[in-house]
Order: structure tokens, then C-alpha cells, then sequence
């Protein structure tokens, strides 16, 4: 399941912003611009329907500064998605999910709306007056529907005004399995915003074993995550072994995770000439960020969507057409979103299948573009992509 088309009022810079992704995409702007506020709108979609809205709001500060400017008084999502289910026909069996916040007063409370989970390809070609619903809120009236489009209402006691019926209708006892599949998706959206790699994190120290085959939100159970596929996958062990190499040159071995006190593990990196392997807390920042990018990408069980905030952040240029190359893999099986100031990465995405888009400020605002391939097609005829990001050709391209 891709994210087909999302429009959204009021959220943070992105007053009233449209955008049609790709499977690879690559958004680039000046700082400031609103691209880390596409992705937080993005995280804030996957918790909604994980049941960790009101969490996310609170750690936000509250509704009002995730609104435009002090201005708006709601949040406006609506997204169309391609069918969850692979022998879906993508002509009729698009979803379209619409989410409406609205702020309580003046305070930082808010409630849940209206909220919609709906086919309306059907009512958009004229073949049925009204859209077949998956379920429809309003405000603490809740319905689900099932295939035969019977409707079970909720009691309104049991509807949370700060939690979105779908994390609650997605679960394993709903009458309905494309809403628990849509729900599924959204929730494992991976979303990275930073990676916390000083001395004393997570990601540096010996953890308790787990079978985890993905990323947490913050990435610091990278270990884990590590030893499950490396030890469990040999495609997945072959292709970091390879991407190691091509990094570090010839001289690394392989990845070791020996265990630790208390049932615990450690990551280390066996190199050829070395006697001693070098533990997770004695890597570089850049190398660990290299760990991760390889966690998330390589992954041979990836999440629907993957969305890195600037993923060059810490990496040697001789690691840009690894990263690249790896991101463009990954469409083939997610949907890849990447934000970036690096015109040295951008080099490598010339002559990839991938999508542009354009961030830019205007009267207090985000304003998105997806630049036109064909156009873009010419120009790297002649230019690589890098060369037209920092020389601004790229952003007059819109």
C-alpha cells in the first residue's frame, strides 16, 4: 500500500499543501521550508492509527503549535491510498482516508472530528451516488461497516475523543479485514527523523536479545534488529557484507554479536587486520548511521513507507552511491521518501526512477512542487542532478 495523493490544511507551515509521491522520493529546499514538517505529518498519520495520538500531541506540546501559525483551529488530512491488498484492482479499489482535529478553545485539548475510511473511486466515476465506507466518525458517533456495508455503531461512551476509531476498529477482533490491513500499514510506517549516536546511547550498549525483524522510531534497538536479519537472512547478511565493503574497502570481515552479562548481546565489527573486534561503543558515528540506513533499506521485510529526514547526515562521500543505491532497491518494495541537502547524493539518483519535489516558503507557508519528469529528463541530458541543486535550477523547475 502506497500513499496515492495527500492533501492536508493546517498543520504546522503546511496550510494547504497537496502532494502526489512516488515510490522514490526525493524532497530538497532550503532550511526552514517545511520539510521536516511533511514527515512529522507523516509520523503524526502512523500514531494515530497505532492509538498514540494524544501521545504524540502532548509530546508536541499540545494542538496549538502543531497549528499554522496560531491561526487555523484544525487539522485537515485527507489521503488517497493504493488498494492494501496485492489482487486488488488499483481502478476501484483505491482507499481514501480523511482525518479531521479540531482544537478545544484556546487550550492545547483537541478532539477527533471526523474521521472516514472509504472507497470513492466509485462515486468519482459516476457508478454509485455514494461511497462504500469502511467507517465513518462524527465526533463520539462512530460506525464500522463490514463487506455487505452493514453497519455496527460503537457506543459513544467507548469512543475516545483524542484517539481515531481506525487504531481501535484495526484491531484483530474487527468485522472487516481491509480495515485491519489499512490500520496495519499505516502503524508500521517507519518515520526517522535523527539518530541518537553519542557515547551513552542505546544503539552503543550490549542489549537483551530479541527477535526483531524492524527499526523502532528511534532506531536504538538497532542491534537487535541487526542480529535477528544477519544471523537469520543470508541474503540480507550477503548484502550488508557487501555494502561494508564497498564503504570500508576489503578489510572488513563480517559483523559478530557475542553475547554480554544478563542474557545480552553486543554488535562488533571483525576486521581482517585486526586481532580484536571493535564493539558497537568504539564505532564511528558515520559507520553506526551506515548500520542503520543498511537496517532500514536492506531490509528483506521492509515497512509500507520509509521516510529519513537528510540520511547523508554523518556518512563520507564515498558512501552517497551505496545509499543511493540501496534506496532505489527499496521502491521496488516500499515507498522511500528522503529530504536532503546533499547535491553529492543527489549525483547518484540521475539516473534512478525517482520523483522530485520541491520544497519552498511563501507568505508564511510550505509550498510543495513534483517536478515534471520529462522536463527534469532533459536538463540531465546534460547536467547531473547534484549540479542543478546547487546551482537552483531545480527550484525554478516547478
Amino acid at each position: 500500500m502506497q500513499i496515492l495523493n495527500l492533501d492536508v490544511q493546517g498543520f504546522r507551515s503546511l496550510k494547504n499543501v497537496q502532494w502526489k509521491p512516488q515510490d522514490l522520493n526525493i524532497i530538497i529546499g532550503p532550511n526552514g521550508t517545511g520539510k521536516s514538517n511533511l514527515l512529522e505529518l507523516l509520523e503524526l498519520i502512523s500514531q494515530a492509527s497505532s492509538g498514540n495520538l494524544a501521545s504524540f500531541v502532548t509530546n508536541s506540546g499540545g494542538i496549538e503549535p502543531l497549528l499554522w501559525d496560531g491561526q487555523a483551529n484544525s487539522i485537515n488530512i485527507s489521503m488517497d491510498c493504493s488498494p492494501v491488498e496485492k489482487d486488488r484492482d488499483p481502478a476501484h479499489d483505491t482507499l481514501t482516508y480523511v482525518l479531521n482535529l479540531v482544537q478545544i478553545g484556546k487550550g492545547s485539548a483537541y478532539r477527533v472530528e471526523n474521521e472516514v475510511l472509504a472507497n470513492f473511486r466509485e462515486v468519482r466515476a459516476g457508478r454509485r451516488n455514494e461511497p462504500f465506507k469502511l467507517l465513518d466518525r462524527r465526533r463520539s458517533v462512530a460506525r464500522i461497516f463490514d463487506a455487505e456495508e452493514k453497519a455496527f455503531t460503537a457506543p459513544e461512551e467507548s469512543v475516545k475523543e483524542d484517539e481515531t476509531l481506525l487504531s481501535v476498529a484495526g484491531g484483530p477482533f474487527t468485522n472487516n479485514r481491509l480495515i485491519s490491513s489499512f490500520q496495519q500499514n499505516l502503524a508500521s510506517w517507519s518515520i526517522f527523523h535523527d539518530l541518537h549516536v553519542n557515547r551513552k546511547a542505546a544503539i552503543r550498549q550490549p542489549t537483551v536479545a530479541r527477535f526483531e525483524k524492524r527499526l523502532s522510531a528511534d532506531a536504538q534497538n538497532l542491534i537487535s534488529v541487526l542480529h535477528t536479519l544477519y544471523t537469520g537472512d543470508r541474503e540480507f547478511e550477503s548484502n550488508v557484507n557487501l555494502a561494508m565493503r564497498a564503504a570500508f574497502g576489503s578489510d572488513f570481515d563480517k559483523l559478530v554479536f557475542p553475547p554480554a552479562a544478563d542474557q545480552r548481546i553486543q554488535l562488533r565489527v571483525r576486521w581482517k587486520t585486526l586481532k580484536t573486534e571493535q564493539s558497537a561503543a568504539d564505532l564511528s558515528d558515520g559507520t553506526l548511521r551506515f548500520l542503520f540506513l543498511l537496517a532500514a533499506l536492506a531490509n528483506p521485510n521492509p515497512s509500507p513507507l520509509i521516510a529519513i529526514d537528510e540520511p547523508e547526515t554523518g556518512l563520507h562521500p564515498s558512501m552517497m552511491p551505496i545509499l543511493a543505491e540501496h534506496a532505489t532497491d527499496a521502491a521496488r518494495r516500499s515507498q522511500v521518501i528522503f529530504t536532503t541537502h546533499s547535491a553529492q547524493l543527489l549525483n547518484y539518483f540521475s539516473e534512478a526512477p525517482f520523483a522530485t519535489t520541491v520544497t519552498k516558503w511563501s507568505n508564511g507557508e510550505t509550498r510543495l512542487a513534483v517536478l515534471d519528469r520529462t522536463d527534469l529528463a532533459k536538463w540531465l541530458e546534460e547536467y547531473s542532478l547534484g549540479s542543478l541543486f546547487e546551482s537552483g535550477e531545480l527550484e525554478l523547475m516547478e
